[in-house]
């Protein structure tokens, strides 16, 4: 037998965990957790576990298919890559540049995602770029930048095992990030205090000193309430407000408007449990925040995320070990997709396109005489630009809006419309079924690069084996449309040649070369130059601001764009699994992972459930003003009265028909974790015969 290991990084969530891929005659038969690695030590969870089962699936995309008729037909890449060329000419020479509009990826190495935006502004010349960070932490930048001038993890995963407190608010982190919460474990072991702010008690909430089960939008006035304790109670770290801050008075009047007791019936949390809750962030310590998609989906997510940082400002609990606001992010290289530019207001390293400065500078050193001078349109807003007749042309790398956007309805509208579609992916996605053309792409096996983890680590990526059929790279199909369009700039021969342009106007990744990622403790960033050691944590000494201090910004509480009414009393939210993944594309091809949980399900709360009849296992309607789903029911104390959660991993029953695409006004960020619902039996006689006409019914293609 000849086995050969080779250490890698998973492909999942934002961890960045070490896994060693087990190759056997070119096959990747296993996965073997990396030891050695700092992250995760030797551990991995289910998803780390069985990494490599979807690698290899008989239903990998593995040549060019183009739509002829209504019907896909393979196609040769020259075939493929004339007509993606000659389409995005015609359009960007008939409509104009802004008519065009990419989509990059959280799955795909740094150096892929660079290439994209590159492709956006360079060959396109179009601002239009964004991923799936503005559905995820588009927030969290947009409102830690305000704050700290910086919108990414402040300290390390290792780090929040020396935390004396850790304040966990939106984050059902021991199924999202599992090797997180095994430092949260090692916390609680040392004798850390946990407190878990959620509408759900799931699993994390379960390990938790003091649960606080709060309504799902209420997030401001539960954080100013703690705010208004710690005030008037004199809890404040004044010498830190008064040496590494401003505008703290003008928060004062705000937070005094938010008693405990005013937030009480507003967020369904006693107002003692508030005072003793701030009370023991402030006095710890040593306390760190962790938050995730829970508080950044909202309409008011960059609000929920200023609160935050105004709370940890207040006390002081930043730049030191074991402190911290801490957002986790729920793809394996979302950090790494911001970081590189594949936003519509920055180029890499988070250079603001409107700043003639910057972006002239960055410009000459690409050898163009200048770049799109305004920012773009996001994720949402193309989806609607594309219904107004002014996007034309959509190109899309390894994202599935099809699963992952709100309104799900419209989406399909709009990819259905859209004049021409591209969809690079891995798999025959929903979105790619919608495509005029579909290339076949590498798999994180089949690839070499680096993905920066939610800690802002940069680590290697390795290629194991090749790809399958005919699929490329991501960046080299890139470059093969740009140089086909006659664009100068794309004749890149390595991912690691990419890496060296992003290092040249990229401050943060400046200091990094691949010969310093070799090693598995990798570089955090800042490491802006090749004897800098890297920064685990950071705003050590400053905040990035000019003058290095921290901002205070006032929060007045806002409650969801959709309130429960009479017509749809219930609030819905979503969220993650630990069995699967975003879309489930990778997952819900994965035997192991799939068999665990096959499809999705709604949780209501028994008193509502008694109140509508329904019990566990039941078959549902589960009813939105943009659309319906039929689902199971699961009936549960664990979620709160008044409040229904379904998993959105699930494209059959989809929780994105429901949810609500109303925007943040500063991140764009739609609001996926709260709108109003109802839910609706389904008569026991419908599902009989809705089971009789599935006997019955014909088999369909390949069904």
């Amino acid at each position: 037998m000849n086995l050969k290991l080779v250490s890698t990084i998973c492909p999942y969530c934002g961890c960045g965990c070490g896994i060693n891929l087990v190759e056997k005659d070119g096959k990747v038969v296993g996965v073997e957790p990396w030891k050695r690695h700092p992250v995760n030590e030797g551990k991995l969870c289910p998803k780390g576990n069985f990494a490599h089962e979807f690698i290899h699936r008989n239903d990998r995309l593995t040549t060019p298919l183009i739509k002829k008729d209504g019907k896909f037909v393979p196609a040769s890449w020259d075939e493929a890559i004339s007509l993606v060329a000659s389409k995005f000419k015609e359009i960007n020479a008939q409509f104009g540049p802004e008519s065009m509009a990419c989509f990059a990826s959280a799955r795909v190495t740094n150096e892929e995602n660079f290439v994209m935006q590159k492709f956006a502004r360079v060959a396109l010349r179009t601002p239009n770029i964004d991923h799936c960070a503005r559905l995820c932490h588009g927030t969290s930048v947009a409102g830690l930048a305000k704050t700290l001038g910086s919108g990414a993890m402040t300290n390390t995963i290792k780090d929040i095992a020396d935390a004396k407190l850790l304040f966990i608010i939106g984050t059902n982190t021991f199924e999202d990030h599992p090797l997180i919460g095994r430092r949260i474990v090692q916390a609680k072991e040392r004798g850390a205090k946990i407190i878990v702010c959620d509408p759900r008690f799931n699993i994390t909430a379960k390990q938790a000193d003091i649960y606080v089960q709060h309504r799902s939008g209420t997030d401001v006035a539960l954080l100013n309430a703690m705010m208004y304790t710690i005030l008037t109670e004199g809890l404040e770290d004044k010498e830190f407000i008064k040496t590494r801050t401003k505008d703290f008075e003008a928060i004062k009047a705000e937070i005094m408007k938010c008693s405990p007791e005013w937030a009480e019936p507003i967020t369904g949390v006693p107002a003692d449990t508030i005072k003793k809750i701030a009370r023991m962030y402030a006095t710890s310590g040593a306390s760190a925040i962790l938050f995730s998609m829970g508080i950044t989906q909202h309409a008011c997510g960059t609000d929920n995320v200023v609160s935050v940082s105004n709370l940890a400002l207040m006390c002081g609990m930043i730049g030191r070990p074991g402190t911290g606001i801490n957002p986790l992010r729920g793809q394996n290289n979302v950090q790494g997709a911001c970081d590189m530019g594949c936003l519509p207001n920055v180029v890499s390293g988070y250079q603001a396109v409107i700043n003639d400065e910057l972006r002239k500078k960055y410009a000459a050193a690409w050898g163009v005489p200048d770049l799109p001078n305004k920012v773009g349109l996001t994720i949402v807003e193309v989806m609607n630009a594309i219904d107004e007749g002014k996007i034309k042309s959509l190109y899309i790398m390894g994202e599935n809006p099809m699963v992952s956007d709100p309104d799900i309805n419209h989406v399909k509208h709009a990819l259905q419309s859209v004049n021409f579609l591209v969809v690079q992916d891995i798999f025959m996605t929903e979105t790619a079924e919608l495509a005029h053309v579909v290339l076949p792409a590498a798999s994180f096996a089949e690839k070499e690069g680096t993905f920066t983890s939610t800690e802002r680590r940069v680590q290697l990526l390795k290629k194991v084996v090749s790809p399958p059929g005919e699929a490329k790279e991501d960046w080299e199909i890139i470059c093969a449309i740009a140089k086909k369009m006659g664009v100068a700039g794309f004749d890149f021969k390595s991912a690691e040649e990419i890496f060296e342009e992003v290092r040249k106007v990229t401050p943060q990744y400046a200091g990094m070369t691949w010969e310093r990622l070799r090693k598995p403790e990798a570089l955090h960033w800042p490491c802006p130059a090749t004897d800098h050691p890297g920064t685990p944590i950071l705003h050590t000494v400053k905040f990035t601001h000019p003058d290095g201090l921290g901002i205070f910004f006032p929060v007045s509480f806002k409650p969801p764009a959709e309130v429960p009414d009479a017509d749809y009393p219930l609030l819905l939210t979503t969220g993650r699994m630990i069995f699967h993944y975003h879309t489930g594309s990778m997952t819900r091809r994965s035997a192991t992972l799939d068999n665990e949980v096959k499809t999705g399900f709604v949780e209501i709360n028994p008193v509502d459930a008694k109140a509508l009849g329904v019990k566990m296992g039941d078959k549902v309607k589960v009813v939105s003003r943009r659309g319906e789903i039929e689902i199971s029911a699961k009936v549960t104390p664990n979620i709160m009265k008044g409040i229904i959660f379904i998993p959105f991993h699930f494209n059959e029953c989809s929780a994105n028909k429901l949810t609500n695409p109303v925007l943040d006004p500063f991140a764009k960020m739609p609001e996926l974790k709260a709108c109003a619902a109802k839910i609706i039996p389904i008569p026991k006689e419908d599902k009989k015969a809705a089971a009789a006409a599935v006997k019955v019914a014909p088999k369909i293609g390949g069904q």
